[in-house]
This record gives structure tokens, C-alpha cells and sequence, in this order.
């Protein structure tokens, strides 16, 4: 749902020349600025990584839930696979902004009770170590679905009519798909002062 939303933003940008998107199976998204590459082993990206260097920002927008899932799985789905493709990018990009979708409440002692937030937290700290020129890590809470779009999750669109009294309640753990695009892209020519943006950081710089 994240993937679409944020690749949604970058193709409606007029500040993004190019947007090269990595999948398992074909996103269905046709575009003159797009290129897509279809690749199944997320674990290694040796064999595209001559396809990998020349860009700018990489927006790291991979995840699973957590629900149901043993700490040894989520971990291989949400940290090897991300710093599988972190790494190289890193090296063969030193000009480029890292933007990773986290989590609120993620735990960056790695050290908590949460086995998610562990995991979530250990992914951010190795991701800023990586030599990119900026990183930043992005905690949304509860996210509304930009309008049109066809993977969000169908909790999304149940309570979808609902997000207006949700704000008002929980104005720190909400926001939308279309502001956390919008910061992302942001990020890559106006940077931010600290590396991890929680709510109230994303929908600053989406308006920015």
C-alpha cells in the first residue's frame, strides 16, 4: 500500500525526473518516467546491481505485518531484505537519500518487549550507519489511503469515512499516504534536522 502511494507522489512531482521501482510481479503502472524491474530474490541483488547507480533517493517501502509471525521470519522479511538492497545502493550511490517506512512506537534500543518495534529498530540504526549522504526514517501511524489507489488494506477502507474523527482524536498517530510521499520527496532536496520523523515531522515537510 506504501509502495503504490509513494510511487503514486513521485510520478505527480514535477522535482522527479525518473523513478526506477524494484517488484516481485508487475505493478500494472505505466508511465514515461517509470522503469520497472521485476526481480523474486529480494534476499540478493547482485544480479540487477548494474541497474542500481545513477539515482538520487531510494525510498525503502518493503514491510509484512507482524501478526502471527515468529521474530526469526519477520526479522529475514523486514531486515534482511531491506539492508540487502540498502547496502548496495549505499555504495553505488554516494549522492542518495535513504527514506525507510518504520513504524510508530518502533524501538530504537532494540531492546523492548515488542518483538516488531525490535526488529523495526534494529533495521533503522543499521540503516543509518550506511553510507548514504542523508537517511531518514519515517513512523507513521495510521495511515489513510490516497484516493483511487488499489492496494490498500480493506481495514483502511472500512474505516476510511471515520479518519476526520480520528485526527481530531489522535492527531500524532495519523496521517496520509499522499503527506508521507509528498515529505519523502521533500527530504531529498530540502533534508530535515533530525533522522527520524514522526507524524507531526511528516506532514511539516510535506506541506514544505
Amino acid at each position: 500500500m506504501v509502495g503504490e502511494g509513494v510511487l503514486h507522489e513521485c510520478l505527480h512531482h514535477p522535482d522527479v525526473e525518473s523513478v526506477l521501482v524494484i517488484n516481485r510481479r508487475n505493478c500494472n503502472v505505466h508511465h514515461a518516467r517509470l522503469k520497472e524491474i521485476i526481480h523474486e530474490d529480494f534476499s540478493d541483488f547482485s544480479r540487477i546491481e548494474n541497474e542500481l547507480s545513477g539515482y538520487n533517493a531510494a525510498f525503502l517501502c518493503m514491510g509484512v505485518s507482524s501478526a502471527g509471525m515468529r521474530e526469526e521470519k519477520y526479522s529475514h522479511l523486514t531486515y534482511d531484505l531491506t539492508m540487502a538492497l540498502a547496502r548496495p545502493l549505499s555504495k553505488l550511490n554516494p549522492d542518495m537519500t535513504a527514506c525507510y517506512i518504520s513504524g510508530v512506537g518502533t524501538d530504537s534500543s532494540e531492546n523492548g518487549r515488542i518483538m516488531w518495534a525490535r526488529v523495526k529498530g534494529k533495521t533503522e540504526n543499521h540503516l543509518l550507519k550506511l553510507p548514504f549522504k542523508q537517511a531518514f526514517m519515517f513512523r507513521p501511524g495510521f495511515i489513510r489511503p490516497t484516493k483511487g489507489l488499489k492496494n490498500a488494506y480493506m481495514f483502511y477502507k472500512i474505516i476510511n469515512p471515520l479518519f476526520p474523527a480520528f485526527k481530531l482524536l489522535f492527531p500524532k498517530y495519523i496521517t496520509t499516504l499522499k503527506d508521507i510521499g509528498l515529505a519523502m520527496i521533500h527530504t531529498v532536496n530540502k533534508g530535515y534536522d533530525t533522522p527520524i520523523l514522526e507524524v507531526k515531522d511528516i506532514e511539516k515537510l510535506a506541506i514544505e
